[in-house]
C-alpha cells in the first residue's frame, strides 16, 4: 500500500507539474507570471503538516492523503520543466518544428517533452520517495488510515514492543530504506536510458 500511495501522488504530481511548467516555459509572458505565482503559493506548503491537518479535519483515508501529498507535490517538478524549455523553447529544432505548422500540442509531446523526459524522471523517483517517507511518517504517528496497513503504521505499533521483539520495528523502517533507495536508483537508471535514446 505504502507504493501504491507513492506511484499514485508521482502520477498525480507528474500530469500537473509537467502540463504547468510546459505551458509556462513555452507561453512566457502574463501566463508564466501567472503559473509561476501558483506555483510558488503550492511549494511553500508544508507536506506532513497538511497531511495531517486534512486527516484531523476530513478523517483518515488513503484518497484523501493522496490528494494532498499530490496537490502539494508538483511544484517541484513544475519548476523544472519550466526551466528546460526556456533552454530549449529558441533552439533550431523546436522554430523548425512550429514553422513547418505543428501545433502546440505537438510541438508538446513530439519536441519538448523528450527533452524534459530524464529530469523528470529523476525528478519523480526523488519524489516518490519523499512520499513514502512522508506516508510512513503519518502512519508511524498514528495518522494513517487504520483499515489500511503500511510500513509506517506497522513501525508504529512495533515501538511498544521493542525489548520483545526488535524485528517488528526494524523490518518495516528496512522496507522503507530499500523502497526509497529502489526509487532512485530506478529513476536514475531510467533517464541514463532515456538519454541514451
Amino acid at each position: 500500500m505504502s507504493l501504491l500511495i507513492a506511484a499514485t501522488v508521482g502520477l498525480l504530481a507528474a500530469s500537473c507539474g509537467v502540463g504547468v511548467g510546459m505551458i509556462s516555459g513555452y507561453y512566457g509572458g502574463l501566463v508564466d507570471d501567472v503559473l509561476m505565482r501558483i506555483t510558488e503559493v503550492f511549494q511553500v506548503l508544508p507536506r506532513f503538516f497538511l497531511a495531517a491537518v486534512a486527516i484531523a479535519l476530513f478523517g483518515p483515508g488513503v484518497d484523501r492523503l493522496i490528494i494532498v501529498l499530490g496537490l502539494t507535490s508538483w511544484p517541484v517538478l513544475a519548476r523544472v520543466v519550466r526551466a528546460e524549455i526556456l533552454a530549449t523553447r529558441q533552439l533550431d529544432f523546436v522554430l523548425s518544428s512550429e514553422a513547418l505548422g505543428a501545433s502546440p500540442l505537438r510541438v508538446f509531446w513530439r519536441v519538448l517533452l523528450p527533452q524534459v523526459l530524464p529530469s523528470v524522471l529523476v525528478l519523480l523517483g526523488l519524489l516518490m520517495g519523499q512520499v513514502l517517507l512522508v506516508e510512513a511518517s503519518l502512519g508511524f504517528v498514528g495518522l494513517g488510515d487504520p483499515s489500511v496497513v503500511t510500513w509506517g503504521m506497522l513501525a508504529g505499533q512495533a515501538q511498544g514492543l521493542l525489548r520483545a521483539g526488535w524485528w517488528l520495528a526494524f523490518f518495516p523502517g528496512m522496507a522503507i530504506t530499500a523502497a526509497v533507495l529502489g526509487l532512485n536508483l530506478t529513476a536514475d537508471a531510467l533517464s541514463s536510458l532515456v538519454q541514451r535514446r
